[in-house]
């Protein structure tokens, strides 16, 4: 099985441009977009997060179930569900402001309860270093994961926004990057993170950390970059016949990404680190198929496999 374990919420969007419109709630959340499209890819997917008992904890499990995602964590909790607040720039790209709730109610002991006794691959939620008493917990199930067999990947998506303590976030989140073996992040990340410095240059970093063999680096509308310890490639974007939205974009690319690599036997540790500029290219190309895919639809829908296979088989 596959578990992505991280935040799931609504995103409140609003219907139209105009100023004070009304706004929808929209299941999302970066884990949950990304545990979704693992599952319709073909994927045996697993999701480790609370689900509230409130209306918008159904509207979550709704998506989740008709995926075939398994919710690992049974028991709903009282905390009200985490909320984003979307706002689109003129390239319909998205940015939030958060309201946390149930995404942060558990235990360490109900999380590693929760967790299968066989774990293909671990995925590490963007939230996780965000708060201390969070990334204490969340720490415990990544080791759990890694000593279950897992290969470790995680989607930095920095939360600006949510992170008071800038230097302890930092420190947090290298803690959870020592650990893992896929790395993916957006140019927004790379800028944040280290500003002044080249997109090739921080691969490089990461590719230096003890456990790190291969970076991903989103670029919006320019596409994407790979590095393995041997190769880099890049790809462009797929774009649909018809543009709904950017929501859960990266999220449906990873979640590519993350099912081709299993699919062609590189998920493996000692193999991502050793792929070549062809197979990292053919990677980013299904993952930009994914992406592109879910942004023709309005809010986070990724596609099934078979609609990215037909994409693919014409071009």
């Amino acid at each position: 099985m596959f578990v992505v374990g991280g935040e799931s919420l609504i995103d409140l969007v609003p219907v139209s441009s105009a100023p004070g419109a009304e706004r929808q709630a929209i299941a999302g959340g970066s884990p949950f977009n990304c545990a979704i499209a693992l599952a319709k890819l073909g994927n045996p997917t697993g999701f480790l997060c609370p689900i509230s008992q409130d209306e918008h904890g159904d509207l979550l499990l709704a998506p989740l179930k008709a995926a075939g995602v398994e919710v690992l964590l049974k028991e709903r909790v009282p905390e009200p569900t985490t909320k984003a607040i979307v706002t689109f720039n003129e390239k319909m790209q998205a940015s939030y402001v958060f309201e946390r709730g149930a995404d942060h109610a558990f235990t360490r002991e109900g999380l590693l309860a929760a967790l299968p006794g066989q774990v293909e691959l671990y995925q590490i939620g963007g939230f996780a270093p965000i708060l201390a008493e969070d990334a204490a917990k969340w720490m415990v199930v990544v080791k759990a994961a890694i000593g279950r067999g897992a290969t470790i990947s995680i989607d930095i998506n920095v939360r600006e926004k949510l992170v008071d303590d800038e230097d302890g976030y930092r420190q947090r989140l290298s803690d959870f990057l020592d650990l893992a073996h896929v790395i993916k992040l957006s140019e927004e990340d790379h800028e944040w993170l280290e500003p002044g410095v080249t997109i090739e240059e921080h691969a490089k970093l990461l590719l230096d950390r003890p456990n790190c063999e291969l970076v991903v680096v989103t670029l919006g509308e320019h596409g994407s970059r790979a590095f393995s310890n041997v190769a880099s490639a890049e790809a462009g974007i797929y774009a649909p016949p018809v543009f709904g939205d950017t929501v859960g974009a990266g999220d449906s690319l990873m979640a590519g990404i993350l099912t081709w690599l299993n699919e062609t036997g590189a998920l493996k540790l000692g193999k991502l680190g050793m792929l070549e500029e062809a197979a990292l290219q053919t990677t980013l190309r299904f993952g930009a198929v994914v992406a592109g895919l879910n942004c023709a639809e309005k809010g986070c829908k990724p596609p099934t496999r078979a609609q990215v296979d037909a994409v693919l088989a014409s071009s």
